[in-house]
């Protein structure tokens, strides 16, 4: 199975001056956590990271530090998630047919849920990592603050990543989104845009996402917790 993992996020939100990914985080950098995670998994066999030239020798030393210089490439990504991930399209290798991608600030993901993720997407065409909703969501009126309606809790599901597939199918989508102007935040999206289906594997509910100081301390804990266990 080939990787690619976006890994151009800024620390603004995160109150940092550089990259989140290179932030510590018990003693590692982000992106190395999730490296790990998928130098274990029994399924992925290249890994794409998807950045800036300016982190690129941050990158290289966690590679090396992880022994995994000759199964990471670095591939020069956009000014936006949704750009970075076209590049990475591009940047794969011609033997690619199936692609799982990964936000590198969601590095709590194990390797299990990149194995699964990887099984589940030789049997369907697009697929996400996602858990269900436990928190009651309020549809709230535009430019107000009134609620318009409450959905369904039993219909809803929290996107995660990875997201799997099939890589022509996506770029395809991919080609369709620049043409129409389309802006999404996952690749999911996109599917849904062109009328594709997208397949639900149950995600992990440790596996956050790394944004604001908080999530470092609970991503923290999380870590310490596992590494007692």
């Amino acid at each position: 199975m080939y990787l690619l993992i976006p890994a151009a996020g800024s620390g603004r939100r995160m109150g940092a001056k550089r990259n989140k990914l290179l932030l510590p985080l018990l003693g590692q950098p982000v992106l190395a956590w999730t490296l790990l995670a998928a130098k274990q998994s029994q399924q992925i066999e290249w890994i794409g990271i998807i950045g800036q030239p300016e982190d690129w020798l941050d990158f290289k030393n966690i590679i090396s530090h992880l022994e995994l210089s000759d199964k990471v490439h670095l591939i020069q990504g956009g000014s936006t998630r949704q750009e970075s991930v076209y590049r990475g399209l591009q940047g794969l290798p011609t033997t690619a047919n199936r692609v799982l991608i990964h936000d590198g600030a969601r590095c709590l993901a194990t390797s299990d849920l990149f194995d699964r993720c990887a099984e589940a997407l030789q049997c369907c065409a697009g697929l996400i990592a996602a858990v269900p909703v436990k928190d009651t969501i309020k549809i709230v009126k535009p430019d107000s603050q009134i609620i318009d309606r409450t959905p369904d809790r039993n219909q809803l599901w929290a996107a995660q990543t990875p997201q799997g597939f099939a890589v022509e199918t996506l770029r395809q989508c991919h080609d369709e989104g620049l043409r129409h102007g389309w802006e999404v935040t996952d690749d999911a999206a996109l599917f849904e845009q062109c009328g594709l289906p997208v397949t639900i594997v149950e995600g992990e509910e440790t596996n956050l996402k790394v944004t604001t100081p908080v999530d470092l301390a609970i991503a923290e804990f999380i870590l310490r917790q596992r590494i007692s266990q």
